[in-house]
């Protein structure tokens, strides 16, 4: 069953063609790389599905349209986004952080929420044990009462990552979560992503740089270039297209050297 499916989606601003009759779909719990040079539109794909950029085309979540649908609505319909910068609350601890994304989730009312009824106080633990859960899965459970401000950047980008998850989303989306981190710290990421999939079953399109990293623990990749569709299909297979290689690296590259490949792009 498609969880996502994007359908000829198009955008430009102004006079310049950013996206060009996009379609693809994400299945469930598929891990979805979207890839592609600089400027090829990824981020602007994901603007479109999180209700940030008005788009021609559709896209239908669960067999249900949400074109159109501003970000708060998506949100509260299951999609969930990390940016390349954390955009958390620096005066907040890292559980408070995504207690608040868990707003959406809340079904008690003012009045349990005035008198402190049993209700309230069951809910409120079940959340704090579920955020819980998240930060475990993450290796962020020591620092769970930390003050965001007094975290170094590569935590904080985990905690974003994390945040997403407090939503319980139906397709989460990751633009570059490596993005500026160290070597070690790419590779938890990389741990954490395949965990955080493997634990919650939630389909993803993940933007990242990091071709290595596509290659180890992608079930799918889609490439962009300069707005239109160039592939789509399996990592072994798309990673060795001769046109996605001269996509990012220009003609006369072997092969064998995609799949090692780390390039910087937004």
């Amino acid at each position: 069953m498609k969880t996502l499916e994007i359908d000829q989606i198009s955008i430009q601003f102004g006079g310049l063609q950013v996206l060009r009759d996009i379609s693809f779909s994400v299945e469930q719990n598929q891990l979805l790389a979207l890839i592609g040079p600089n400027g090829a539109g990824k981020t602007t794909v994901l603007n479109c599905i999180s209700g940030i950029l008005k788009y021609d085309g559709r896209i239908v979540l669960e067999g249900r349209s949400i074109t159109g649908r501003r970000p708060a609505e998506l949100a509260f319909l299951g999609v969930a986004r990390t940016f390349q910068h954390a955009e958390l609350a620096p005066e907040m601890t890292v559980q408070e952080n995504l207690l608040v994304a868990r707003h959406s989730a809340l079904r008690n009312g003012v009045f349990s929420e005035l008198f402190n009824l049993p209700s309230r106080v069951r809910e409120e633990a079940a959340h704090v044990n579920h955020v819980q859960e998240i930060l475990k899965s993450v290796g962020l459970s020591d620092t769970s009462h930390r003050l965001i401000s007094d975290l170094p950047f590569g935590v904080q980008k985990v905690v974003g990552f994390a945040r997403a998850l407090a939503l319980s989303p139906k397709i989460l989306l990751l633009d570059e979560p490596s993005a500026g981190l160290t070597g070690e710290e790419r590779a938890d990421m990389t741990r954490f992503i395949k965990e955080v999939k493997q634990r919650f079953k939630v389909s993803t399109i993940w933007i990242e740089h990091d071709i290595k990293m596509v290659g180890e623990i992608a079930d799918k990749v889609v490439v962009l270039d300069y707005g239109r569709l160039l592939a789509d299909g399996l990592p072994d297979v798309v990673l060795n297209d001769p046109q996605v290689i001269k996509a990012y690296l220009g003609t006369g590259i072997k092969l064998k050297k995609m799949k090692d490949l780390h390039v910087s792009n937004n």
